[in-house]
């Protein structure tokens, strides 16, 4: 008996494909990318010390000897389980290295988007209710502004403001063991103010062009002769019917934040997971590299199929296909 599926589970089921396919590229790329940077390990440690004989000797004990696709095989055997490998600058096993920079960037990232959607979300319901006044053009010329400054400018602003003429927060995250939880939220003040205002513009401009658009609809222009308020008609006849749209694109700014906090990270020097595959980079330890690229592709990948799954779900359309 041949089992009929319904039309979203097929859909989600396809979008989990694509996006193991897509994590699967995204491995060889970076293999691949990695394989052809100048230079590797062995010539980082040894410098100008090196010699045919050390150089060999250091390849073979890590591997470097050995075909390309063995160690792409092992090292893609090994991500499935967590590990990642030794790390060749530490000596030591990726895993532990990393999770506790992850979880830095992870809570920088979650810190950002409490700040950022909420406050996205209220400004732009609130600039749809006042179409054409002074708040709306000043909240839309000012999310243009953000929407074309590049994150670092916006970075090097900010602290040129808050640390250099002010001295409001410190220019860099401390990290000392036993720092206070105040402490540690005032130290990465600078960073998800940065990260907050790059993401808050595209929420609000998105929030705000839904609302506007759902006003138009003849059900909201019902509400309103019945005497509602016109907060009452946006909470509880047009933002039920944006929150949709306004969840997906939420979804993928967080998906962006998370993966581009790179650039505040190394800006602020915090140690943050993104900051730490920079400091890789250039040390050439390519298994911490690897393991970061893959771990930052795989949130990514994730947080874009629960938005797709969410606009599926939330498609009236698909969900009730024989209507």
């Amino acid at each position: 008996m041949r089992v009929r599926l319904h039309p979203v589970t097929t859909m989600i089921l396809a979008r989990v494909a694509v996006g193991v396919v897509a994590l699967f590229v995204i491995s060889s790329m970076l293999f691949v990318a990695l394989e052809l940077l100048p230079g590797d390990f062995a010539d980082a440690i040894l410098g100008r010390g090196r010699t045919p004989e050390r150089l060999a000797a250091i390849r073979e004990a890590l591997g470097l000897d050995r075909a390309a696709h063995l160690r792409y095989a092992d090292w893609v055997v090994g991500a499935l389980s967590l590990d990642f490998g030794t790390s060749w600058k530490w000596g030591t096993p990726v895993w532990p290295i990393i999770a506790p920079r992850l979880y830095n960037s992870l809570l920088l990232a979650a810190l950002t988007a409490m700040f950022a959607v909420p406050l996205g979300l209220v400004l732009g319901i609130y600039a749809a209710t006042k179409k054409g006044t002074l708040f709306d053009r000043a909240t839309s010329l000012g999310t243009l502004v953000l929407f074309a400054t590049p994150d670092f400018v916006l970075a090097y602003f900010l602290a040129f403001i808050l640390v250099v003429t002010f001295r409001v927060f410190p220019a860099f995250t401390a990290w000392i063991p036993d720092i206070s939880l105040a402490d540690r939220l005032h130290g990465m003040a600078l960073p998800i103010l940065t990260l907050t205002l790059v993401s808050l513009a595209p929420i609000m401009r998105l929030t705000r062009a839904s609302i506007l658009n759902l006003l138009a609809e003849p059900y909201i222009e019902m509400a309103r002769l019945k005497g509602l308020t016109p907060w009452r008609v946006i909470t509880r006849h047009a933002l039920p019917n944006a929150l949709g749209p306004i969840i997906n694109v939420t979804i993928m700014i967080i998906a962006h934040l998370i993966v581009g906090v790179v650039v505040v990270e190394v800006l602020f020097s915090y140690r943050g997971l993104g900051s730490f595959m920079v400091d890789s980079v250039a040390s050439r330890d390519l298994p911490v590299v690897q393991a970061g690229g893959m771990i930052f592709a795989t949130i990514y990948i994730f947080l874009f199929l629960i938005a797709d799954i969410i606009a599926l779900v939330s498609n009236p359309r698909l969900r009730n296909p024989d209507r």
